[in-house]
């Protein structure tokens, strides 16, 4: 079954040629910030997490989100999910890995992340996300390998996996809950500091992951024959939809509670992002092009006629995960330290060796999710009739 990965024709194989030209970049410039240390990169004293950190936090959404096809699938019977919940599976393997390596990117030194694991420390909240990473990227491994191999065989899972795939679906939830946590525990970062964050992260994820889902759904059912069904990925637009709309009201409700109190610690983030402060504006048309994003294709997505239009749906999709990205990746990360505790503003903006290594785990990540679907991809393909 997996020298399925290594067959294939001469796009399949363009494909993976661009996937690893972007590891071999991504490999070079991360040597160059092994040797001189991350003074390489844009972040400083103040800033001391930018677009490595932005990128995990975005990924660890990807990753939880595999929980809306699993549940359905697994705990209601909802068959519909039947041919989408591998692709979930895949997905979150992949994000998984990736949330991993910009941990590592970010460490700077690997003997740091070696720490972590020789000095466990339980008070901490990095040791409990490295534990929540770690075990579901298990989970995820397990139960992808099993289901699909009886799925193979057209024969049922085997009894002993269904405890673990309904052990999968809190552990999906936790793995951005524990992300959560890691910021708003920062008592110092008012910014973070908020019971909210949780719910938003999980109400984000479960808008991007799924997202993400339905473009790559699209694409198999563009340049194969397996058609995960449009039953399912409409099913997924409407999560989409409700997700967002969740979303949006747990930032409204954020944005009130800040500039209703009006006190300077929770009025001045929002007022970086939006509107500037002190001449420090850097990140508000970022946040304005977000903003619009997010309207449009929320107000598109709640029109069934435009919803469940597929010709559409993509570029919706697309301007949802952009959003998101914008919200969670560029303005959540980044605002935490801004002004930092002493009232100080510093600017911060990825270096090209930051970029570089960023497109260097992202390749590593969907050559990874590339040869998981063209497994799948090969074995639905057998197994539709003549």
């Amino acid at each position: 079954m997996l020298e399925a990965a290594f067959r294939g024709g001469g796009r399949y194989w363009a494909l993976l040629g661009f996937w690893g030209l972007l590891v071999a970049l991504g490999l070079g410039a991360w040597g160059r910030q092994f040797t001189e240390g991350l003074t390489v990169t844009g972040m400083s004293q103040d800033v001391t997490w930018g677009i490595y950190i932005a990128q995990f936090t975005f990924l660890v959404g990807v990753a939880a989100s595999a929980v809306m096809v699993v549940l359905p699938y697994y705990l209601h019977n909802y068959k519909v999910f039947g041919r989408m919940v591998i692709l979930g599976e895949g997905l979150a393997i992949a994000a998984v890995l990736m949330c991993m390596l910009f941990i590592f990117v970010d460490m700077g030194q690997p003997t740091r992340v070696a720490n972590v694991l020789l000095h466990p420390t339980p008070n901490s909240m990095m040791f409990w996300d490295m534990v929540a990473l770690g075990g579901y990227l298990v989970l995820n491994l397990l139960i992808g390998a099993v289901t699909f191999d009886a799925e193979r065989r057209e024969a049922p899972p085997p009894h002993w996996i269904k405890p673990i795939i309904v052990l999968s679906i809190p552990w999906a939830v936790s793995i951005h809950t524990v992300t959560a946590f890691l910021y708003s525990g920062l008592e110092a970062r008012a910014f973070w500091m908020t019971a909210i964050l949780a719910p938003r992260f999980l109400a984000s994820a479960f808008a991007s992951g799924p997202s993400l889902l339905i473009l790559l759904a699209l694409i198999l059912r563009r340049f194969t024959r397996f058609d995960p069904g449009e039953e399912a990925i409409r099913k997924l637009a409407l999560i989409v939809t409700y997700a967002m709309t969740v979303n949006i009201f747990f930032v409204g409700v954020e944005l009130f509670t800040a500039l209703y109190s009006d006190m300077p610690h929770h009025t001045y983030p929002f007022r970086y992002l939006y509107l500037g402060l002190h001449g420090h504006d850097s990140l508000v048309p970022w946040m304005w092009f977000g903003a619009a994003l997010t309207v449009v294709c929320v107000t598109l997505l709640l029109v069934p006629r435009t919803r469940n239009d597929l010709r559409l749906l993509p570029f919706l999709c697309a301007g949802v995960i952009l959003a998101i990205w914008i919200e969670k990746g560029v303005g959540l990360v980044i605002t935490g330290f801004v002004p930092n505790p002493l009232g100080r503003i510093t600017d911060y903006a990825p270096t090209g060796v930051e970029v570089a290594v960023t497109l260097g785990v992202y390749g590593f990540g969907f050559l990874v999710l590339s040869l998981l679907y063209k497994i799948v991809v090969n074995v639905r393909e057998r197994m539709i009739p003549a």
